[in-house]
């Protein structure tokens, strides 16, 4: 009688459990990956497109992958719940979780190969302009990429008028300071002469002609965009905590944890995948929490006030 009992009572615990996930899975019909701007539309859906289809495969509902415009799209896709996925920079996670605190939740960070989760604003220029430093720069014309960017904005805006005890604003060191609208903009426009220098963003390892290990450098040296021998390096910023994946809040337990374990272990499944998705080389993703954004939120809304 004991044995048939506890038969019974784990048979009705297996079936509450199950219905339990099934009531949970019902809750998304659908999962919507947000790729942050920053690179042509086209490429970032060629990049992700792999990712896509393993997370299809998973969840078992339409998954599908959204490149607005510009950074805000995603942040407000993510705030308004729109958007299930997305990996930020640290600046656009500040800036959803200050518009929404509840909203998404950080769950995996992009390792670089030395195990580290940082990187770096690179400031660059034409290497046959003759540009070889900040001070180079004076009363020339330097190119942003997006508000919402940490490297392609907000460290810089703070770092780099500390070396150069002017604000960023237009005539006040820089003759004129304007927004791209992306980090490949950014890479674009000085390689074409539209400004004489910028700021993208790079994990700073490996070898320049390869436009480092992985970053927006990489990018547009695998695009055929540039040629590295053609730009130099003009400045670095102190390391930036890489931006987090986040996940909306709301979506149920076992999808989080079922994008969070397809994810984690994407470098070795699929290190073609992998690479594609973290924008070059990298050790994996890892477990990351809101705290490690603490400083950025904190500069951001420094910046606000």
């Amino acid at each position: 009688m004991k044995t048939l009992a506890a038969t019974l009572a784990l048979t009705t615990a297996l079936s509450t459990a199950l219905t339990g996930f099934a009531a949970q899975a019902q809750a998304i019909t659908e999962f919507n990956i947000g790729l942050l701007g920053g690179e042509n539309a086209q490429d970032r859906l060629a990049n992700n497109e792999c990712f896509r289809v393993y997370v299809e495969e998973a969840l078992g509902v339409p998954t599908r992958l959204f490149t607005p415009a510009d950074y805000n799209g995603v942040i407000q896709g993510l705030v308004g719940g729109t958007l299930d996925f997305a990996w930020l920079g640290a600046s656009a996670y500040a800036a959803a979780y200050m518009a929404d605190p509840n909203a998404v939740e950080p769950v995996l960070v992009k390792t670089n190969l030395d195990g580290s989760f940082s990187y770096h604003s690179i400031g660059f220029a034409r290497r046959d302009s003759g540009i070889t430093s900040l001070a180079d720069l004076q009363g020339r014309r330097f190119g942003f990429g997006d508000p919402n960017s940490t490297s392609g904005y907000l460290i810089p805006s703070v770092e780099i008028p500390a070396i150069t005890g002017a604000s960023m604003e237009s005539g006040a060191y820089f003759g004129e300071v304007v927004f791209t609208g992306g980090h490949e903009q950014t890479i674009i426009a000085v390689n074409n002469g539209d400004v004489d220098g910028g700021v993208t963003w790079a994990d700073g390892l490996g070898e320049w002609e390869d436009g480092f290990n992985s970053g927006a450098l990489r990018r547009a040296v695998d695009a055929g965009l540039v040629d590295m021998n053609d730009l130099v390096e003009i400045w670095r910023s102190n390391p930036i905590p890489e931006g987090p994946v986040v996940l909306r809040s709301s979506l149920p337990q076992e999808v989080k944890d079922t994008i969070v374990e397809l994810l984690s272990n994407l470098h070795t499944t699929d290190p073609a995948c992998a690479y594609g998705v973290a924008a070059g080389e990298t050790a994996g993703f890892f477990p990351i929490g809101h705290d490690a954004y603490e400083s950025i939120i904190a500069v951001r809304r420094a910046q606000a006030n």
